[in-house]
């Protein structure tokens, strides 16, 4: 499995409020549509905690996106589809700032059952 996780701020002359409500209620459906997402999780930022003892970053999001594809090469094909151009042009209207990253996770703590 591979992730990509997505960081995103909203666009200027959006409340958090109106962002989320876009990203969940419009956004999110259409994700629906596009193959080869094997989940898809929002995470809503409700508030920041800081540490004492390590500087914050000067980052401002309003939530972070992730979602699993079987690989590499199934996310380079999902990402292809008109389905997922829909779901990023539909993203071009709410979300101001985005940085995305492909990861690996390594679990340290498995889930319970």
């Amino acid at each position: 499995m591979i992730k990509s996780i997505s960081l995103l701020t909203r666009k200027a002359g959006l409340t958090h409020e109106q962002f989320v409500r876009h990203w969940l209620e419009i956004h999110a459906p259409l994700a629906h549509a596009v193959p080869g997402i094997r989940r898809y999780v929002q995470s809503h930022i409700v508030e920041e905690r800081r540490r004492p003892d390590i500087p914050a970053t000067d980052v401002e999001i309003d939530g972070i996106a992730e979602l699993w594809y079987d690989d590499r090469e199934s996310m380079a094909a999902a990402l292809a589809t008109p389905a997922a151009k829909a779901l990023h042009a539909d993203g071009a209207l709410f979300i101001g700032r985005i940085k995305t990253y492909t990861v690996e996770e390594k679990q340290i703590v498995p889930t319970s059952p």
